[in-house]
């Protein structure tokens, strides 16, 4: 008798075979497998950039009707480097998309730091299908080099007030949204689509994942991650929802001002920052392009414009992946 830790290990390794003999198709990879009573195809990303998220896309074809209690399968995805295997870098578990009958239809995005060494990684999918055995896809991803900005901003003394803010207030601001952005419900899933910036604007003042550095007005300074894109829009622009979601805050803070955060996806929300005028509060739903506020320099801000994130289990991932169909239909 084969152990099942060896049946797993045997799977793993017959799929990377198979990859490697597919044909490439742009950064997206296509691996099926046949089992007897099921047929197994996954897709994903080959290749991604540090901060981009990695989707992967399961779906198990039943291949006789089964009874509904044995059509939940289930799968966790995850991915770490050849050199530390054991060492999960980032995992999640995937959730059901709108299938047929017969169909389970798993999603995953797995968020990348901008930090992420460039290089090859292992992505393991491990899944159960229709109540057979558990069974394991591994295959490899590649990081791509990428250079991001690297800028030094001066803070007058209003923005070097806001900056060392250290208030109970302040840090009441913090954890409230990291409350937030740390929720995952399977069921919030609204915009399976290709979203659309908050802004018909092009000028960009600042990139994502940028390198900056503060320093302020009473010396010293300090290093911080730009988490998003700032758009160079006057004050009163409208600034319209990117994906249909649910509004879960909207408030006035300290740092970033009139600010929105909506959910669109189980870890996955969208935030916009120094607003002068919100159109929305929280438990509103929200369709892709309803007006939800006006652009603004509230907050710490140099001038007015629209900071636009993307938050995935609490990282912050680049909003430019999402404005392609990331779905991997």
């Amino acid at each position: 008798m084969i152990k099942k830790s060896n049946l797993k290990l045997s799977a793993c390794i017959l799929l990377c075979t198979l990859f490697c003999i597919l044909p490439v198709s742009g950064q997206v990879e296509v691996l099926t497998v046949k089992e007897k009573t099921y047929t197994a195809t996954l897709k994903y990303n080959r290749s991604f950039y540090p901060g981009d998220p990695i989707a992967v896309r399961l779906t198990l074809q039943a291949k006789r009707k089964v009874k509904k209690f044995a059509g939940n399968s289930e799968s966790v995805v995850y991915y770490t480097s050849p050199e530390k295997k054991e060492k999960k870098i980032r995992k999640a578990k995937m959730y059901f998309v709108p299938s047929k009958n017969n169909i389970d239809d798993l999603f995953v995005l797995l968020p990348s730091s901008s930090w992420l060494e460039s290089g090859e990684y292992l992505l393991n999918v491990d899944f159960t299908a229709f109540c057979n055995e558990p069974k394991s896809f591994c295959v490899k991803i590649n990081c791509l080099p990428k250079d991001f900005v690297t800028e030094t901003i001066p803070l007058g003394p209003r923005n070097t007030k806001i900056k060392t803010d250290t208030s109970p207030e302040r840090n009441d601001q913090i954890k409230r949204l990291n409350k937030i952005l740390e929720t995952t419900n399977s069921d919030s899933i609204y915009a399976f689509e290709a979203y659309t910036p908050p802004t018909p604007a092009t000028r960009r003042t600042s990139f994502f994942a940028d390198r900056r550095t503060f320093t302020y007005s009473t010396g010293g300074s300090t290093t911080n991650l730009h988490y998003g894109i700032d758009y160079g829009i006057k004050t009163g622009n409208e600034v319209r929802a990117c994906g249909r979601g649910k509004v879960v805050m909207a408030e006035d803070r300290i740092s970033t001002g009139w600010s929105i955060c909506i959910e669109h996806l189980p870890g996955l929300y969208s935030l916009y920052y120094h607003m002068s005028e919100l159109k929305v509060k929280p438990g509103d739903m929200v369709e892709e392009q309803q007006l939800i506020g006006l652009s603004g320099a509230t907050g710490l801000a140099t001038g007015p414009h629209l900071h636009w994130e993307m938050r995935l289990y609490m990282e912050a991932v680049n909003p430019d992946y999402f404005v392609t169909d990331f779905t991997l239909p």
